[in-house]
């Protein structure tokens, strides 16, 4: 079921996907209300009836987000239930998915769109950019890959070690070492993280992992201390 995770907004789990080596990561999507009543819908898992009947109680989908340009394999589902939603992707997004409609792609310009209602900045790695949504209702800042924990037995053989080594099941969540050593450009993901954390956040959400509530501030200044 859908759980409310604070004012306006409501997290869904769904079930595990598998991508390159055989990893498997759970799935998490985030339904953000806007100050208007609309919903927009982060990072969409896999859609069932079910879960299309909770989504329809809660209100009406404004706005489909993939933050990111390894988050769209269900996508298309959402779209072609939702078709009147704006299909807003992550910077690449497009271009990889040329089978998709995106009405917007994340950039500069993304804040105009509903400024009352979230701000987001880019990190760019090699591996993907990572677009970090701040819900501010809820006071929640939503990351997608950068920050992940997997409960320590999620994998085994040889992936938990590979997992373990990447900082992928550590005691707290954690950005992974891959994407440390993808940063692109430090000095513009110093940056951009320091915007962050001038946002009044209450709380963390990550797409593999465990959310924070508490001192959420505290936890991302040692998540990223490697980067500060």
């Amino acid at each position: 079921m859908v759980e409310p995770f604070g004012s306006g907004l409501w997290l869904f789990d769904g079930a595990p996907i598998v991508a390159a080596l055989g990893f498997h990561y759970p799935t998490r999507m985030a339904i953000m209300r806007r100050a208007t009543g609309g919903l927009l819908i982060w990072s969409p898992i896999a859609l069932s009836d079910e879960l299309l009947a909770e989504v329809t109680q809660i209100g009406t989908v404004e706005a489909l987000i993939a933050p990111n340009s390894l988050h769209h394999v269900y996508l298309n589902d959402w779209i072609r239930a939702y078709p009147k939603a704006k299909v807003i992707g992550a910077p690449g997004l497009a271009a990889k998915r040329n089978d998709l409609r995106f009405d917007v792609t994340i950039d500069t310009t993304f804040t105009s769109i509903w400024p009352e209602d979230i701000a987001h900045v880019i990190i760019d790695t090699r591996i993907t950019s990572e677009v970090v949504v701040f819900h501010r209702p809820s006071g929640t800042v939503l990351f997608t890959d950068l920050l992940q924990q997997m409960p320590p037995n999620w994998y085994s053989g040889w992936r938990a070690l590979i997992a373990r080594m990447d900082l992928m099941t550590a005691p707290e969540p954690s950005v992974p070492r891959k994407f440390r050593m993808a940063i692109a450009d430090r000095s513009a993901a110093k940056s951009a993280l320091e915007q962050v954390l001038e946002w009044p956040i209450k709380q963390v959400v990550m797409a593999h992992g465990t959310p924070v509530t508490d001192d959420a501030n505290a936890f991302l200044r040692r998540a990223f201390a490697w980067l500060m």
